[in-house]
């Protein structure tokens, strides 16, 4: 009975992170394998509000009932076939950045999918922000990282909150961390309403599971603006063993040479005593020849 329970709550989106620009098309893809009984669910989460719901749909109905702002929004499309629940948001504005989660009920148990975050970028944003990051960071497992980013403030009244979202491979991205309402790390330009905020993510004892891009993000005035992300990276453990290797020899190579030089020295040193006296002996034979006659 939980075997067929589980079979039919299963749900899933393969998109963990979309990029686009204002007044784009995005389509976001749902995969599930449902009961008869079930319906379908998109629900859309700002940073730092609850989740709201967008839409559902029964599993072999072709009519999608909107909720909210979404309602008679002919932004907003669903469509359902083949095992696969798709929402569609046409020209995307900035407020549309968020995280879209899908879910399906079976009886009384509702299951979320990972979640697909949007980020909208465009020049239409009204507080004229810009969030900078490095765009790699390489490091040997086990070693450390302080990831940084910069935000620029534009000149709308109130604080900022700034966020750190990890994507990778293995698992759907998700909330790290936050400095909310936190500007006292901020710099204002003189004779202007401009803010340069500087925040840090600093990581210790990485391995290879922290490999991902990691994000920063900024809300302000209503809206959220994401940076480009840095990319995490680990150095090759082949090369790490090579480079092991190879200072291991030059370690050993110099240490022999240490050694032996001063022995060779003193050999050589030896020698050419041993040619003066020599010289010394045979220069000295004729004189006392000499003085014998």
């Amino acid at each position: 009975q939980m075997t067929d329970l589980k079979l039919s709550l299963s749900v899933r989106q393969e998109r963990r992170f979309v990029s686009a620009n204002v007044g784009d098309n995005v389509t976001l893809q749902c995969f599930y394998e449902a009961d008869d009984s079930a319906w379908l669910y998109w629900y859309k989460q700002t940073l730092e509000q609850k989740p709201r719901l967008i839409s559902n749909i029964y599993v072999y109905d072709t009519r999608t009932t909107f909720y909210h702002e979404f309602k008679n929004n002919p932004r907003f499309t669903v469509d359902t076939e083949n095992g696969k629940n798709r929402l569609t948001i046409f020209d995307l504005r900035i407020s549309d950045s968020a995280t879209y989660y899908c879910a399906i009920r079976y009886t009384l148990v509702l299951t979320f999918a990972e979640g697909t975050t949007v980020s909208v970028k465009g020049s239409s944003l009204n507080i004229q922000a810009s969030v900078h990051q490095s765009a790699f960071e390489t490091i040997q497992p086990g070693g450390s990282v302080t990831l940084n980013c910069t935000v620029h403030t534009g000149t709308c009244d109130g604080e900022h909150s700034v966020f750190w979202f990890r994507n990778s491979e293995e698992s759907h991205p998700g909330l790290m961390y936050t400095h909310g309402g936190r500007n006292d790390q901020c710099e204002r330009k003189p004779n202007t309403q401009t803010h340069t905020c500087f925040y840090n993510l600093p990581m210790k004892n990485l391995n290879l599971s922290h490999a991902g891009t990691y994000y920063c993000a900024v809300a302000s005035c209503g809206h959220i603006l994401f940076g480009n992300g840095t990319k995490l990276d680990f150095e090759d453990e082949v090369d790490s063993l090579l480079l092991v290797y190879f200072l291991s020899g030059a370690l050993t190579f110099t240490i022999i040479l240490v050694v032996l030089l001063p022995f060779l020295a003193y050999k050589m040193i030896k020698k050419n005593n041993c040619q003066c006296t020599e010289s010394q002996a045979r220069l000295s034979a004729p004189s006392t020849i000499n003085a014998e006659v």
